[in-house]
């Protein structure tokens, strides 16, 4: 960065791939539903308290079915990521949402990053470590291919930056 310039927080360019909406949804399912089905199938096996296992059923439910409808939808709307030639930029989250500029300068390791149910979705990540103590950064629900170029990208731009990193 030419000296006298500064960092510029703002949003990224590119959306995440619209499968991570699927993937997100997974995710919260496998997380919001145990509780119900739980309650759901204790409503079914001891009769005398199905009245209480009811209402707790309906009061897990709700909010669970709640949560799958909206926050997958939201996060899409809010991730977001870029790269240049001087830094890393993402924002990410859904209630509590962040937004982070990385310095080319700043950048140690740079690694692609896939679980499960981001390879059965055909998803990949990307995570930055930094200098900071903030942190890595992370670009998670990029499609494969994607997230291959960007290591590559961010590996040959981290190596021909002068920097603190190292």
């Amino acid at each position: 960065m030419p000296s006298g310039e500064t960092w510029r927080l703002r949003p990224p360019r590119h959306r995440v791939e619209r499968r991570a909406v699927s993937w997100w949804t997974a995710q919260a399912a496998l997380v919001a539903l145990p509780t119900p089905l739980v309650f759901a199938v204790l409503w079914l096996v001891i009769p005398p308290a199905r009245f209480v296992f009811g209402w707790l059923t309906l009061g897990t439910v709700l909010p669970a079915v709640a949560y799958l409808a909206v926050m997958p939808r939201w996060r899409y709307r809010v991730h977001r990521w870029e790269t240049t030639r001087d830094a890393v930029y993402t924002a990410s989250g859904w209630l509590w949402q962040r937004w982070r500029v990385v310095p080319m300068s700043r950048v140690q390791t740079v690694e692609s990053v896939r679980g499960p149910l981001e390879q059965l979705f055909g998803l990949s990540g990307v995570q930055v470590t930094t200098a900071s103590a903030s942190g890595a950064v992370r670009i998670r629900g990029l499609d494969r291919r994607t997230a291959a170029d960007v290591v590559a990208l961010l590996t040959g731009a981290a190596q021909a930056t002068e920097g603190d990193a190292t």
